[in-house]
């Protein structure tokens, strides 16, 4: 390898490889997404059923 571009190029399977590692790093970031939004319902929920446990003792 001489330079930047016949690293990049990976011998003709630049493509494939970056391709693979770009949508590998995509999945993850989605993931992480999808669990800090699932986590973000469960505690508005548990946040819901404690309020609603508040007031029923209360009633």
């Amino acid at each position: 390898m001489n330079n930047l571009g016949d690293f990049l190029a990976m011998g003709g399977y630049g493509l494939y490889v970056w391709g693979s590692l770009g949508m590998c790093a995509a999945v993850v970031a989605a993931e992480l997404m999808a669990i800090r939004f699932r986590r973000r319902l469960l505690v508005q929920e548990a946040q819901q059923a404690r309020d609603d446990a508040a007031v029923e003792r209360t009633a």
